[in-house]
């Protein structure tokens, strides 16, 4: 007697496909999409949903085939809503599950942007000049091996010390003098991930570069004009609430007036000049005072000052 094998009506097989997995209502959803696919959707180069989908169904396991009953999709998205709503819901929000050679790509992609935005913000101190992307990537390297290094001593440190405390042989005063001496917060590299965008990633190895110094760096600087009309140039700057709630002398002492407050940002003056009412200066400014700058010129002149960016980073090139 014959037998015939025969696959179950929700079961549909795909293959070469790039999973998106939505997790809600004690149950994990996931659509079939196309490899690459689904990064130019919510990137905004591709805005064509079926040529995004593979097939636009909803699935429990795409792997094996099973679709998601209505009942499962009721009870976790809504009676009411469309399932074209629903695959938009999983797209959007879902994590996209990617194999080793997808995964090896996406992680060489945003490696080399990181590496890009940090070389092109980052200059010699001394010369002002910008370093290689391989000098960038060698020093990241070097910062990387030092955290792995680091985060393995910690764990013997921490073993070695329970042992101790165990035995009976520990020392308490030590541990009290480091308790009493917290340590600054540093900022580490341990390397690049895909789940992070690439430019907080950048800003994140900029700040440890420049902590650790591997090689001598520092942030480009920002070319700026700023001008003002003469008329506020010469007002006091109202004292914070600190130094007016002090003694005489502490209020004396509150800076001076808003030209004396906005040249204090300038780390370097290159002009200034009067031309009629309004006052004006070029010079250069250290990316972290950019903010504290424009909101004390927009609160203090009342509109009657602004900021521009002439240069977002000011670099020296052979």
């Amino acid at each position: 007697m014959s037998r015939q094998i025969t696959q179950p009506s929700n079961q549909i097989k795909l293959t070469n496909v790039s999973l998106v997995r939505l997790k809600k209502g004690k149950k994990r959803f996931e659509i079939a999409c196309y490899k690459n696919k689904v990064l130019e959707w919510r990137s905004g180069i591709e805005t064509d949903l079926d040529e995004v989908l593979q097939i636009p169904n909803v699935f429990l396991n795409v792997s094996k085939g099973q679709t998601a009953p209505t009942a499962d999709l009721a009870k976790a998205f809504g009676k009411d809503k469309p399932v074209n709503d629903i695959i938009l819901e999983i797209l959007n929000k879902g994590e996209l599950q990617v194999g080793e050679k997808e995964r090896a790509a996406q992680m060489d992609r945003v490696h080399n942007e990181v590496i890009s935005i940090v070389a092109s913000k980052l200059v010699d101190p001394r010369t002002k000049r910008v370093y290689t992307t391989g000098m960038i990537e060698k020093a990241l390297d070097m910062l990387s091996s030092q955290a792995h290094q680091g985060d393995k001593n910690q764990g013997d440190k921490s073993h070695g010390e329970k042992s101790a405390a165990g035995s009976g042989t520990g020392t308490p005063a030590a541990a009290e003098d480091a308790e009493a001496k917290p340590k600054a917060k540093e900022h580490n590299w341990t390397g690049v991930v895909t789940t992070k965008s690439a430019k907080s990633q950048a800003l994140e190895a900029m700040k440890a570069l420049i902590d650790h110094q591997p090689i001598p760096v520092a942030r480009a600087r920002m070319r700026l004009r700023i001008t003002c009309s003469t008329n506020v140039l010469k007002q006091a700057v109202k004292a914070p609430a600190a130094a007016k709630s002090g003694d005489g002398d502490e209020e004396q002492k509150a800076p001076g007036t808003v030209k004396d407050k906005i040249l204090s940002y300038v780390e370097q003056v290159e002009q200034q000049d009067v031309m009629g009412s309004e006052w004006e200066v070029v010079g250069f400014v250290e990316p972290g005072a950019f903010k504290g700058l424009s909101d004390f010129v927009g609160n203090e002149t009342k509109g009657q000052g602004r900021v521009e960016v002439l240069d977002m980073a000011v670099i020296h090139e052979d």
